[in-house]
C-alpha cells in the first residue's frame, strides 16, 4: 500500500533568521536560513532592520528551499508559518507572504506556535535520518533568547505550560552578560567557546529566587554587572586574562538554575522522561550537564541535532505535519501575534 506524500513549506520569521524548509510526512527535505549580520554593530536585534531584510530574503530562501528538496511548487500540500511569539514585524513577512502563496495555489495554511515547534524539534529529522525520540508524556525546558519554559508535552497538539521565566529568558542573561564583558553579539557563543577554557567555579554568583517552576535572571544580571563595576575598582583591566573563569562562572551559575528547576518539574510530575529545545540547547555545557544529571536520575533524556536548535523553518515544517493530519488549518484572516501562549 503505497502511502500519500504530504509535502509542505515551512517559513520562519519570528526574530532575525528567515528561514524556509520543506517536510514529506514530517521529514526534512531541506532547511535553508539567512541570518542577518546587521544587528550585531547594534549589540542587539533592531525590529525594523530585521523586517526589512526578511523581505530581501524571503523569496530567494523559499526558492532555495523547493529546489534542495527537488519539488516544484504545485506538489506542495500546504504552507505552513509561524504566527508568534516574536517581532510583529518580523512575522508580518512571513505571515504575508505564507498567505499569499497559500492562497495562489488554492492550498491549505496552518499557523504554527513558534515554542510549540522548538519542543517538536525533539522529533525533526532529516529524511533519511535515524533518531531516538521521546514518548508521551515527557517534559521539555525550552530556553532561548526571549523564552525559558518548562513544557509538559501529553500529544503532538497538547502541551501545558508549567514553568517560565519572570523576567528575562536564559538567552537574554548569556547576551547581555557577554555584552558587559565587551564580546560580540550574540554573546552566548561566545560565552559558551571560552567558559571551555576557565574554571565554572572561579566566582559565586546567587541563583535568583522564583518560586514553584518559574525562573528569574534579571537579579543574575544585575549581579555580574555589580560584580564587574567591583572588580574593575581594583584593576581597571579586569576581566583581562580571567575573562574565561567570569564566562566559565556565569555559564555554570545559568545551568545549574535551570537544571535545578528541571529536576524539581519531574520530582512534582513523576515523569522522567526530559527533552532541551531553544536555541540555547546549542550550549554545549548544558547539553552535558542535564545529559549527566539523567544518567544520575535515571531519566531518559532527548537533545535536537544543532540544527533544528535555533529558529529554523525545520521545526515549522515538521510540526506543521501534525497539524496537517488533524486537519487543523487557519482561514486567510489570521494574523500574527507577538505575544503567543503556548
Amino acid at each position: 500500500m503505497n502511502i500519500k506524500a504530504v509535502y509542505i513549506l515551512g517559513i520562519e520569521s519570528s526574530c532575525d533568521e528567515t528561514s524556509a524548509s520543506v517536510s514529506r510526512n514530517g521529514r526534512i527535505l531541506s532547511n535553508i536560513t539567512a541570518g542577518q549580520e546587521i544587528h550585531a554593530r547594534y549589540g542587539g536585534v533592531v525590529p525594523e532592520l530585521a523586517s526589512r531584510a526578511h523581505q530581501l530574503h524571503i523569496v530567494p530562501v523559499i526558492d532555495v528551499a523547493l529546489k534542495d528538496a527537488g519539488i516544484t511548487v504545485d506538489q506542495l500540500d500546504a504552507i505552513a508559518f509561524t504566527r508568534g511569539p516574536g517581532l510583529i514585524g518580523s512575522l508580518l513577512v512571513g505571515t504575508s507572504f505564507a498567505k499569499g502563496m497559500a492562497l495562489s495555489l488554492n492550498i491549505p495554511l496552518i499557523e504554527v506556535n513558534h515554542m510549540q515547534a522548538h519542543v517538536i524539534a525533539n522529533f525533526t529529522f532529516r529524511e533519511h535520518q535515524e533518531g531516538e525520540i521521546p514518548d508521551f508524556p515527557f517534559l521539555c525546558l525550552t530556553v532561548s533568547g526571549g523564552h525559558t519554559q518548562i513544557v509538559l508535552v501529553r500529544d503532538f497538539l497538547k502541551m501545558e505550560l508549567i514553568g517560565q521565566t519572570q523576567d528575562d529568558a536564559a538567552g537574554e542573561a548569556f547576551d547581555k552578560v557577554a555584552k558587559m564583558l565587551g564580546l560580540p553579539y550574540p554573546g552566548g557563543p561566545f560565552i559558551d567557546k571560552l567558559a571551555a577554557d576557565g574554571n565554572p567555579f572561579a566566582y559565586k554568583f546567587p541563583h535568583p529566587h522564583a518560586p514553584g517552576l518559574d525562573f528569574s535572571f534579571s537579579g543574575l544580571k544585575t549581579a555580574v554587572l555589580y560584580f564587574l563595576k567591583k572588580e574593575r575598582l581594583l584593576d581597571p583591566n579586569f576581566p583581562g586574562d580571567k575573562t574565561a573563569d567570569v564566562c566559565a562562572s556565569v555559564q555554570e551559575t545559568i545551568v545549574r538554575i535551570l537544571i535545578n528547576k528541571v529536576r524539581l518539574a519531574a520530582k512534582e510530575t513523576g515523569i522522567s522522561i526530559i527533552a532541551l529545545a531553544g536555541g540555547v540547547s546549542a550550549n554545549s555545557h548544558l547539553r552535558k550537564t542535564l545529559t549527566e544529571t539523567g544518567l544520575e536520575e535515571n531519566w531518559k533524556t532527548y537533545i535536537p541535532d544543532f540544527e533544528f536548535c535555533t529558529d529554523n523553518a525545520g521545526m515549522i515544517s515538521a510540526f506543521a505535519y501534525h497539524k496537517y493530519l488533524a486537519k487543523d488549518f487557519c482561514s486567510m484572516a489570521t494574523t500574527p501575534l507577538a505575544r503567543l501562549p503556548l
